[in-house]
Parts: structure tokens; sequence; C-alpha cells
């Protein structure tokens, strides 16, 4: 089992560990139901902390692809085969083509299949149309850009509500807030946020995590690039460093939240490399010069709070 860790590539070690037990389980060493290696004997075979095979571990864990059995250790999950499936559409087939069979075992036709899975795609769409959810973050960057990345493309309306306005100016919000059917907010918010809309509504938390592709790129950046970070506040500046630097990730890296167009392209002009904010990168992109690389920065919910999304939206609908 080659497990390709190298040390001085900038990439952290959990990301490669991670990417390797990935590899093993695409490739087929590793199948559906197959016990892992423990941490520990991984760690030592790999000869990296034991911590950083559990993160690795964890991670992989909360998007569905291993599991974990108290007292018997760690498995690769049983999911028919949809790891080994890059392409969503062909998930996709496969779970209609067994629902359809199941539908013909049942007695109806496939004219009658296609019928009743027509009127149900509608009804749940007229439903979705109807759902009303507040989203609630600390800067106004992650706000906008999950109140479009939690619509999933189903209609559902999500107004997007800084938590700064909704501290200054509550009596204004409150309303919108109240007659929402669902809150969604952050972890780290979350004891506030329910204490601002008066535990009248349900208040769910959930996980952003950086986007790994995003923190496989930075650590990709030669050693001696100039590094700039263009963003919009401070607050968002704050929590991408911090990102990289759990990611064990040291470098120097400048900030501008600058929205003047001048003083942004004397910023941008100063650097090989621009991480940025989904909002500005339009911005920066018309700055650029081609030998400047650009990586935007992206944080989304983790595998367990979309499903914990979606298992709240069906409580609504059932209510």
């Amino acid at each position: 089992m080659p497990f390709p860790i190298v040390r001085k590539n900038g990439i952290p070690l959990y990301v490669q560990v991670k990417e390797a037990v990935m590899a093993e389980i695409k490739s087929g060493q590793w199948k559906a139901g197959d016990k892992l290696p423990t941490e520990r004997e991984l760690s030592e075979k790999l000869k990296v902390s034991r911590n950083t095979v559990s993160q690795a571990y964890q991670e992989l864990e909360a998007e569905g692809v291993l599991t974990s059995v108290q007292g018997r250790g760690t498995f690769v999950c049983d999911r028919d085969d949809a790891v080994l499936i890059e392409n969503r559409k062909d998930l996709l087939h496969k779970i209609i083509d067994i629902a359809m069979e199941e539908g013909l075992q049942l007695g109806f036709t496939i004219d009658e299949f296609v019928e009743m899975t027509e009127l149900r795609a509608k009804e749940k769409k007229e439903f979705l149309n109807n759902v009303q959810v507040v989203f609630i973050e600390c800067n106004r960057e992650q706000v906008d850009f999950f109140a479009k990345k939690l619509q999933f493309g189903s209609g559902v309306t999500i107004t997007p509500l800084v938590l700064d306005e909704f501290r200054l100016k509550t009596e204004e919000y409150l309303p919108t807030v109240l007659s929402s059917d669902l809150v969604v907010t952050t972890f780290f918010h979350y004891e506030e946020v329910k204490e601002l809309v008066q535990n009248r509504n349900q208040v769910l938390a959930i996980a952003l995590d950086p986007q790994l592709e995003t923190i496989v790129k930075i650590a990709r950046v030669p050693h001696g690039k100039r590094v700039g970070l263009v963003c919009r506040s401070d607050n968002f500046a704050s929590k991408v460093l911090l990102a990289l630097k759990n990611a064990g990730l040291d470098m120097t890296i400048n900030v501008s939240t600058r929205m003047n167009l001048e003083e942004l392209a004397s910023f941008v002009s100063t650097h090989d490399v621009l991480i940025v904010s989904p909002g500005r990168r339009r911005d920066v992109e018309s700055l650029l010069n081609r030998r400047q690389e650009i990586i935007e920065f992206v944080y989304k919910p983790d595998v367990a709070s979309i499903n914990l999304l979606r298992a709240a939206l069906i409580d609504i609908r059932r209510q």
C-alpha cells in the first residue's frame, strides 16, 4: 500500500493521509466493509503523529467515506460503492434505476412510475418554494455566499443576515427572523443567535470548513512567492489565517480589505499569488496579469451539517 507522504512539499500531512486513504479506496485496495489500520498502526507505518491520522480519519468519517464502530475499529462505509462513482449523474441514475425496479415489482408500469415521479417532484418543489430560512453569520461575505450555496437548487428562500447588524438592529430584523421556518447559523454563534431570537424559532447550527482543494492549492504555492489576501472584512481575513494555521501552513500573507480600485490595484501588483474571498474574486481578476495566480478561499458546510439541514426541512414539511 503506497502512501506517498512528503514532508517538505507544503501540503499538510493530514491532507496527504486523507488523499492516500481515498486513493486506496477508489483503486479497490480497500473495499466497502474492510477494516482500516488503527490510528496508532497507521501513524507508526507512516511515521506521522497519531493526531495526524486521527484528523484524516475524522474528516473522511464526516464525509461518509469511513465509519467508526466503538471497540471494533474504523471501516470503509458500505454505500453502494458511491465513493467509487466520480460522476454524480451516474449515482443518480443508479438510484432512479433501483426505484424503478422496485416500482415494477409492486405492479406499476413505467408510464405510471414517470407520472408519479413528476407529480412528487412538483409537490416537493411547491413545498420548498414556501419554506423561509434565515442564515446568520458574522461577516457579509460568508453570509451572502452561503445564502446562495445553501439553496440546494431547490427554490428554498434563504435570507442572509449579518450577526452584527442583527445585534444593533434587533427590533428591525426580528419580525423577519421570527416569521421564518428555520434559522441557520454556525456552532460558534449558536447560543447568541438562540438568545437573540428569544428561543421562539428553531435554530440549527452547522459547521463550515475550508474546502480541501483550497487548502491544497495554497499549500502548493512555491516558497518565496509573495502572497496576498483580498476580502471585504477583517473578520473573514482572521478566519482564513486561522484556518491556514490550523492546517499547519506557516507562511507570510498580507491582507487587504480595500474597496478603492486604485488602492486595490496597487496591492495586487505587488503580489505573485492572490487569495480572494468569493465576493472579491471579480474585482481582483480584472487587475491580474498572466504571471499571477488567484485562489478563491471557499468554505463549505460539512456533510453531516448538510444532512442535518435536509432533515430539518423534512421535519418542517411534516409539521
